[in-house]
């Protein structure tokens, strides 16, 4: 049986495409409203695929693991037990960006705007716009604000 349906979900797997027109994805569904009563069913995984141009380009060269989707599509009983239900996507939306990941003792940030860089070695933090461009380093994490202020106060955004 097929039904339609949106979901809202995290992007599990690195999509992958065989043709360069259908592309798979694994999709993590929170309910928005979780049953304390039953813990052991938090989250479902959803074996997605989509061949829609514009939902391929978006899940294929914009989303990153772990970003939160809105998809919409046709959804089906998995074939074999066991095995997740599938969702032959329609259409895609980002409603928000994974948080930049850990590189060993280095955490990049997202503030805004701006990306910090945090080194578990040093005490300053080098300070740039998600466009790239340099703002500065703050000489301790607890400076990052005044450095930003005093940027967007010389540099008008």
């Amino acid at each position: 049986m097929t039904s339609q349906a949106t979901l809202d979900g995290y992007i599990d797997t690195t999509p992958e495409t065989d043709t360069g027109t259908t592309v798979r994805f694994d999709l993590i569904h929170s309910p928005d409203h979780l049953d304390p009563t039953d813990p052991d069913a938090l989250e479902q995984l959803f074996a997605c695929t989509t061949d829609h141009p514009a939902a391929a380009e978006l899940v294929l060269h914009q989303a990153k693991l772990g970003d939160l989707l809105r998809v919409t599509g046709a959804l089906s009983e998995p074939d074999t037990p066991g095995t997740p239900p599938r969702l032959r996507v329609h259409t895609v939306d980002i409603l928000d960006v994974a948080p930049l990941t850990t590189i060993s003792g280095t955490v990049l940030e997202r503030y805004g705007n701006y990306a910090l860089l945090f080194d578990a070695d040093r005490n300053e933090v080098p300070v740039f716009t998600t466009a790239g461009h340099w703002v500065g380093e703050a000489t301790t994490p607890e400076a990052i604000g005044h450095l930003i202020r005093a940027f967007e106060n010389t540099n008008h955004p």
